[in-house]
């Protein structure tokens, strides 16, 4: 997918304009609160999900306007296409070449990007929570399905967990525990399945974005905590599952909460044998979630055929100009928008569009 012209109006603080960006790599330069994000979160929004940064749809609004309008031609499925988001009273509209869709999501699958921002850098630094929820995403992303099985398992557990707070009051419902044990378990051993696969596969592509990034300086694995099998089959991984519920099922009712089951697990990052959450640098720290976000990208391409676009925002910052190089440089076969406030930049960037913001108006520099 690549896009050949995205235009904005009333959104946030970035003048009425529309820009044609390279169909490789797009350096959007500016000072600190200039509008750069802005342009990013304009192209993320066409994914039909929220902002990446969490802004609610009436904020993306002008101050003082009604209304905000961003469009974007793309091409994708062997043919120039066009689609529409309209912004009024905090709801969306959006248009896929000029058929109003029943919601925004309808646009998913359509345009895809993958983003990497500064808050991504809790995926090193934050709890597991955050970990799961990057690895459970990227597989919806893939795998459509899973996002059903993660519903049901939730659905389950909630009821479990209820269940164990009963029991503390009536403890003759302790023997009915074994029908949610088996339910969690079938939904539990699909989720843990997929994962394992999929944190295989972006493990080997990471690690390959990490040695080019480090100039083979580092190794990144990943691995996947609390498994319940070494096997990736689900029946393997659903009988050691009950076996762990059973062994836990006095904790549980203690503790009135279901204390094992992937909602509890954890990835690890690993950088040269060392968790990268004790011992990695700030650089580090980014290089490892830059080469995940971009190894997602990959995955993306190589299982769905959709080849995202990248949005990178203010990345290049706590890295040397050897790892800067790489990205500006070396991502090849994908359109790329990075935003960065040194523009000195363009010494190390061989070749690509810049776009330079200003106060909300963005010019294309010549090079």
């Amino acid at each position: 997918m690549i896009i050949k012209e995205l235009k904005f109006k009333n959104f946030r603080n970035l003048q009425d304009n529309h820009i044609k960006p390279g169909e490789k790599m797009n350096v959007i330069v500016g000072d600190n609160g200039q509008g750069k994000t802005n342009l990013l979160e304009c192209i993320w929004m066409f994914n039909g999900v929220k902002s990446f940064r969490g802004s609610k749809d009436r904020e993306l609004v002008r101050f003082n306007e009604k209304f905000s309008e961003i469009e974007v031609d793309f091409f994708s499925e062997e043919r120039l296409q066009n689609a529409r988001l309209e912004f009024v009273n905090g709801h969306r509209e959006a248009y896929l070449n000029d058929v109003k869709k029943p919601a925004p999501s309808h646009l998913m699958g359509k345009i895809t990007s993958i983003v990497f921002s500064p808050e991504h850098l809790s995926l090193v630094k934050g709890g597991p929570s955050v970990r799961r929820k990057f690895i459970d995403s990227a597989i919806c992303q893939v795998k459509p399905k899973y996002s059903a099985y993660l519903a049901r398992y939730n659905k389950i557990l909630n009821q479990r967990n209820a269940l164990l707070k009963d029991i503390s009051y009536y403890s003759e419902l302790t023997d009915t525990l074994e029908i949610w044990d088996k339910e969690l378990a079938l939904a539990g051993s699909v989720i843990i399945s997929e994962r394992l696969k999929y944190i295989s596969e972006l493990s080997a592509v990471a690690g390959e974005y990490h040695r080019g990034i480090s100039e083979s300086r580092e190794a990144l694995q990943l691995a996947y905590t609390g498994k319940y099998s070494d096997s990736e089959d689900t029946s393997c991984i659903y009988d050691e599952f009950c076996n762990t519920l059973e062994k836990s099922r006095n904790e549980d009712i203690s503790l009135k909460y279901t204390t094992k089951g992937p909602h509890r697990h954890d990835i690890d990052i690993i950088i040269n044998d060392r968790s990268a959450k004790m011992y990695a640098s700030q650089g580090q720290q980014r290089s490892a979630v830059l080469s995940l976000k971009l190894a997602e990208a990959t995955l993306v391409d190589q299982i769905t055929g959709r080849k995202p676009v990248i949005l990178l925002d203010d990345v290049l910052s706590e890295l040397d100009k050897e790892r800067q190089s790489f990205l500006l440089n070396k991502i090849k076969g994908r359109q790329v928008f990075i935003t960065c406030c040194d523009y000195s930049t363009e010494n190390i960037f061989e070749s690509g569009k810049i776009f330079l913001v200003n106060n909300g108006q963005i010019s294309e520099k010549t090079i």
